[in-house]
């Protein structure tokens, strides 16, 4: 399975071990990402109105310069954007046209914009993914953190139940994990509340993991990065019984059998390997 893969910019940074955990687990499943060539940022938000459009040109840029494979992402926050670009490229014609003539491209909104998650459980399929399991996560209290971009709107993104999703229960239990739901997984954290209004996020993030924690999770999992800053900085000020903030794709490297440390994702093997 090909496709072609947009990082964005937080996951050579901040995020950096959420790309390395899912190359490293890519390569074990079969499935090539090929990355984009030149990319830039994608504009981390969507524009409030369409005739914006100059907050367009990067990720129709983006949404061109795959030429109509396949395009993944990993980042929430990208994926959302990307997503809601190619519908808008789509249905508003002169909008696209403004956009394509400035970029010099020729896009009218085709190809399948993917993320990761998507490609597990529809391409690859989770039955299949349990049985490449190495190492199951049995035992392990989890509980799934959506937030808002993955799934809203939800007539575009197309992800899941924007009320009652599952696709990363079903990720979790195919990975042997005893799956914890709670009540505001599909809350927003805060979002970037959380450098203008501080209190007001700390506030949000704080029900969301005091929630995890009277549910028993040992752990809230996620796929966007400003997410998992946010829940990871409330974590640590939180007192009682500590509740750990994964990206989805380290446990995905972890149960396949892969080490997982800041900087590295490698097959464990030779002396020291279960």
């Amino acid at each position: 399975m090909r496709y072609r893969y947009f990082p964005g910019c937080t996951l050579k940074g901040q995020a950096k071990i959420m790309e390395e955990t899912t190359m490293a687990a890519a390569e074990v499943l079969g499935i090539e990402l090929q990355e984009l060539a030149d990319w830039q940022c994608c504009g981390a938000v969507f524009p409030l109105y369409e005739d914006e459009l100059i907050t367009l040109l990067s990720p129709v840029r983006t949404l061109a310069a795959a030429d109509g494979e396949p395009l993944v992402s990993l980042c929430a926050a990208c994926h959302n954007v990307l997503k809601r670009a190619q519908e808008l490229m789509q249905r508003n014609e002169e909008a696209r046209n403004k956009v394509t003539d400035f970029l010099e491209v020729d896009y009218s909104g085709e190809g399948r914009v993917l993320h990761f998650l998507e490609v597990l459980r529809d391409d690859l399929g989770f039955d299949r993914l349990a049985e490449m399991v190495k190492k199951p996560l049995t035992g392990r209290k989890l509980a799934a953190y959506y937030g808002c971009l993955l799934l809203r709107p939800a007539k575009i993104m197309q992800f899941d139940d924007p009320e009652n999703p599952t696709i990363i229960e079903d990720f979790l239990k195919a990975l042997g994990a005893e799956v914890v739901k709670t009540p505001y997984r599909t809350e927003c954290c805060g979002a970037y509340l959380s450098v203008t209004e501080e209190n007001v996020a700390r506030d949000t993030v704080s029900k969301i993991i005091d929630s995890a924690r009277r549910a028993g999770a040992e752990g809230l999992i996620t796929a966007c990065p400003l997410c998992h800053y946010n829940l990871e900085n409330c974590a640590e000020e939180n007192a009682g019984k500590p509740v750990k903030i994964f990206y989805f794709s380290e446990l995905l490297a972890e149960a396949l059998g892969l080490t997982v440390e800041s900087g590295s994702a490698e097959e464990k093997t030779g002396e020291g390997s279960p």
